[in-house]
């Protein structure tokens, strides 16, 4: 492990306490994208913005936390696409498409849902991203700078996606967080890491200012042996 690592993982673990102390997130947070208190709320807030209610199509992570988004991209007519668990099929990410579902959005957004109801595709078969909504531990209200939890997909999610033209310096990256999750400070990071544009919570909406280029693609010295082995994608 990096130094990188050790610290991104210090910062993680800071803040996964807190959520438990505070009651904000459910016991046994620690590992894991933070089921917050008050995400309905944020989804309201992010649907409230511009870039959200021109989007047509929404890709968004599969964790509870973000459930409320997925739904209501649903609700408002917009193709949504979400990541395949580990990205282990050949073609990693869920199309889910109001228009011709069958059962009720609630069920199909979710993680034990969606692989019933919604075919699984590649890239070569997506339509271009309009807004990323991801799950994150920790962002830096200073410039986006997001630390996940620290298994890599959704970094990975969003390479692979750019490599195939479908995310671009125009598509908009937004998160939804407690309050105790957005800090005032730098956060650690490494070159295949993606800050986001929006840091909505249930209590404000801020826009962060990056101040890196996001990663075009696939860095593949990054790549680790294990995520060559068990995602087909990457091979």
């Amino acid at each position: 492990m990096t130094s990188t690592d050790d610290a991104k993982q210090s910062v993680r673990r800071r803040v996964w306490d807190l959520l438990e102390r505070e009651g904000a997130a459910p016991p046994g947070v620690h590992g894991h994208i933070p089921d917050f208190a008050g995400k309905e709320g944020a989804a309201v807030r992010l649907a409230e913005l511009e870039v959200w209610k021109r989007a047509r199509v929404i890709k968004c992570n599969p964790d509870r936390a973000q459930l409320p988004v997925r739904v209501r991209a649903l609700q408002e007519g917009k193709l949504l696409y979400m990541a395949v668990p580990r990205l282990a099929t050949p073609k990693p990410f869920y199309l889910l498409d109001p228009a011709v579902l069958e059962v009720p959005f609630e069920t199909a957004a979710t993680s034990t849902g969606a692989p019933e109801v919604a075919p699984t595709v590649s890239p070569d078969d997506m339509r271009p991203v309009d807004v990323i909504v991801c799950g994150s531990v920790a962002i830096s209200r200073r410039n986006g700078v997001r630390l996940g939890k620290g298994a890599g997909y959704s970094d990975l999610e969003i390479a692979l996606l750019a490599e195939a033209g479908l995310v671009t310096v125009d598509t908009a990256i937004a998160t939804t967080v407690h309050q105790s999750q957005l800090l005032d400070e730098e956060l650690p990071h490494a070159d295949h890491d993606f800050s986001v544009d929006y840091a909505i919570t249930p209590e404000e909406v801020v826009a962060c200012v990056p101040d890196r280029e996001r990663p075009t693609g696939l860095i593949r010295e990054n790549l680790r042996p294990d995520q060559l082995d068990n995602i087909p994608a990457l091979r």
